[in-house]
């Protein structure tokens, strides 16, 4: 926040700092300088929590359709490498939700993939 001179200014500086901090405990709650600097910290976790969440995300669609490609007797890197060549533009998040959804789907996919890497190696 850039620098406040009027008493005004500072004193809505500081209120909204309190209301940041609202429900925090003991001086982290109404000292100025640990209000800010827990608020601060905070603010970076939910920052960087909103983005380890994606990567989580990620990590977890990916196992998912390694598990469903384990089951349909190819692995990961060479069901990727087939639907690339195939040209099928699916991404991760609606491959996994077709692998516990719709199996019978994926399964087709799995026989376009398969079909793709097996013309090509």
């Amino acid at each position: 926040m850039p620098r406040s001179k009027s008493s005004s200014n500072s004193r809505r500086k500081v209120k909204k700092l309190f209301q940041l901090s609202k429900g925090y405990w003991g001086a982290h709650r109404n000292v100025k300088k640990t209000a800010k600097e827990t608020v601060n910290k905070a603010l970076h976790h939910s920052f960087t929590g909103r983005h380890d969440r994606r990567q989580n995300m990620r990590s977890l669609w990916i196992m998912r359709i390694n598990a469903a490609c384990r089951q349909n007797d190819i692995s990961y890197s060479v069901f990727i490498g087939g639907l690339k060549k195939a040209g099928i533009g699916l991404n991760r998040k609606v491959l996994a939700d077709m692998a516990v959804q719709d199996p019978e789907a994926f399964k087709n996919i799995v026989q376009m993939a398969k079909g793709q890497a097996a013309a090509t190696a």
